[in-house]
């Protein structure tokens, strides 16, 4: 993960948000400086109805004069609070648009990342980073932002007005403002830490939930009976959360409670002060006292949220902190800057591997130091092959031997770390992704539905899709009928990851999908392996009308699936160890030939054709691109 962005830096950065919004700051900044500036007249017109209007020097009361003082006083209240409604609906839209682009800006981040991060990293620790990061700056960036200013303003113009007034009054009200702040940097400071802490605990909290709120979370606990352990988790997860938001929210209140004692004492002392410069001869006037505890009042409450402000500051960089973490990570996978795309048209689905070489990228954590190349664990090594236009190859061999990893390559999901993997004779590296991804689709075991309907699933690979291309892609995939046997038909909503859908239905729509995408290569990952018979009967037979003039790699743990392949790759330990057909590999009598007596109940059954050939444990194997004859 990468470093988090020093202070400087990270409110520059944070000040960048603003700026594709100019002239809406322009016109909160007007707003700002002509209410705080209507706010300080107030206590001059008071001054003014004391000294001239109430108590003249020349005695006598001036009613024109008072009429339009105290007619200023009522003015300009009102109209300030019409300023104020205007800033605030000003500076909270400005906000929400600010958070509104981060959020888009990060998801869209998060989209571009390589598939290595989102393996090493759990989903609602991401969610948590866009739901509850996001949101927690959500205040800075709508009240926050503009509530500086307005007290900036306010403090600023009070000071002015007071030194005016009274410098050594002045003096007085302001004498521990200098030792406040920086008791406040301190205080900011834990505040920081605690907020940091805070957002881990709550990221915690949101990742407990995903897991085991989730459809496969809650089957997991049930089947295991792990409710209440699940429950205890996040209860005590809940408890550390509830800590940190308690010591949070207190720290600093102490300091806060000094501030404002100080604060409302002040104006006592303030008149003690003034008692002994009208004794000296000073000749402080009624008008100006009262027009300097006016002021003084007014420097109070901004004095004071502002202090409280730069705490929420404090606590929001930390949020911040946490969001450009995640947007300063880099994806591994990225186009080249001469990268061109494939033509449709011209795409005939050749497939090579030359020498090619990967070991799964470490997880990107700040301070961890990449294994070095000698050191690493190769998923696949010394890897070559050819799969022509059309065909279909096979990648077969035990649990763990790069049969996955293999079909990864291809659509570029991992890059290679030595060789190449070329499509139609150019380097995936020096394709445009979208290019590479419209070439190609994939099948695989553990089918992803969208919770929506049938018809939204299908259109997710062509999202201008008509009724009539997704019911031709329904029937070539053999679930159209079964598609129009529910009430709703094609809008059925299939429900979380399509639990209400069994497996082979959910794989017969991830093949129609695929086919509505019409690519020139089609991967199958195990796309049938956990199937029951009569499904998989179904499946199978949706795949070869899928396989029809494409290219096909298929990932296969059941053998009986890809006994007509036109090339069957047989790995193990990241290497192909054998190629070749069905009839060729078992004659050979290799792993091959090892997998497939397991299968088969090591040689129990029978299997005969007419013009087959005989093999010593007393199978037969037909001669047509390997197919095995069941017994009679």
């Amino acid at each position: 993960m990468a470093d988090r962005p020093a202070g400087t830096d990270l409110g520059r950065r944070v000040w960048a948000l603003f700026t594709a919004y100019r002239r809406s700051l322009v016109l909160i900044v007007v707003a700002v400086l002509v209410s705080s500036g209507l706010g300080i007249v107030t206590p001059f017109l008071t001054q003014a109805a004391f000294d001239r209007a109430l108590f003249p020097a020349e005695g006598g009361v001036d009613l024109r004069l008072l009429a339009w003082l105290v007619a200023g006083m009522i003015a300009i209240p009102v109209v300030s609070a019409l300023i104020g409604v205007w800033q605030t609906y000003l500076t909270t839209l400005l906000g929400n648009r600010v958070m509104a682009d981060l959020r888009s800006r990060l998801f869209a981040h998060l989209q571009r990342m390589d598939l290595a991060f989102f393996t090493a990293t759990r989903t609602g620790a991401i969610q948590s980073r866009l739901a509850n990061d996001v949101g927690g700056v959500q205040s800075v960036l709508s009240e926050t932002a503009g509530s500086i200013l307005s007290n900036t303003v306010t403090v600023v113009a009070a000071l002015v007005a007071m030194l005016l007034l009274s410098w050594p009054l002045t003096l007085v009200a302001v004498a521990l403002l200098p030792l406040f702040v920086l008791l406040q940097v301190r205080v900011g400071r834990v505040r920081r830490r605690l907020a940091g802490r805070t957002q881990e605990s709550l990221s915690d909290m949101t990742a407990i939930t995903e897991e085991s709120l989730s459809v496969s979370g809650v089957l997991l606990a049930k089947v295991f009976n792990r409710q209440a352990s699940e429950v205890e988790r996040y209860t005590a997860e809940n408890a550390r959360q509830v800590d940190l938001q308690v010591r949070q929210a207190m720290t600093g209140q102490s300091f806060f409670a000094v501030v404002q004692t100080f604060l409302a004492v002040t104006p006592a002392l303030v008149y003690l002060v003034a008692g002994f410069l009208i004794a000296a001869g000073e000749g402080l006037s009624a008008g100006t006292i009262v027009a300097f505890t006016t002021l003084q009042a007014r420097l109070l409450f901004p004095t004071v949220n502002l202090l409280r402000v730069s705490l929420d500051v404090q606590t929001s960089l930390a949020l911040f902190g946490r969001i450009f973490e995640y947007l300063d990570l880099r994806p591994r996978i990225v186009d080249a800057p001469d990268a061109r795309p494939l033509d449709p048209a011209e795409v005939t689905g050749r497939v090579e591997f030359d020498d090619v070489w990967f070991a799964y990228p470490e997880p990107e954590v700040a301070g961890m130091v990449p294994a070095e190349p000698a050191t690493r664990r190769w998923a696949v090594q010394e890897t070559s092959f050819v799969v022509e236009p059309g065909r279909l190859a096979a990648i077969v061999g035990p649990s763990g031997s790069g049969k996955t990893t293999i079909s990864y390559l291809i659509p570029r999901l991992y890059d290679v770390d030595e060789g190449r993997v070329l499509l139609d004779g150019h380097d995936v590296r020096s394709l445009t992704q979208a290019s590479v991804a419209d070439a190609i689709g994939m099948v695989t075991q553990d089918t992803y539905l969208l919770h929506a309907t049938i018809a939204d699933n299908l259109r997710y690979a062509k999202s201008d899709a008509t009724d009539a291309e997704l019911e031709a892609a329904a029937r070539a995939a053999n679930i159209h009928d079964r598609i129009l046997s529910f009430a709703e038909g094609y809008d059925t909503v299939v429900g979380e990851r399509g639990y209400r859908l069994s497996g082979g239905e959910k794989q017969r729509l991830a093949i129609a999908r695929v086919l509505l995408k019409d690519p020139k290569i089609l991967i199958l990952d195990e796309a049938t392996s956990a199937l029951d018979t009569t499904s998989e009967r179904l499946v199978q037979q949706a795949l070869e009308h899928a396989t029809r003039r494409r290219t096909t790699i298929a990932i296969a743990h059941r053998l009986s699936t890809v006994l007509g392949a036109d090339l069957i790759l047989v790995v193990d330990a990241g290497r192909i160890v054998e190629r070749g057909t069905h009839a060729e590999l078992l004659a050979r009598g290799g792993l091959y030939a090892q997998l497939y007596t397991e299968q088969f109940a090591g040689g129990a059954v029978e299997a005969r054709c007419a013009d087959g050939v005989r093999f010593r444990d007393g199978r037969t194997l037909c001669a047509q691109r390997g197919a095995v004859e069941p017994a009679a």
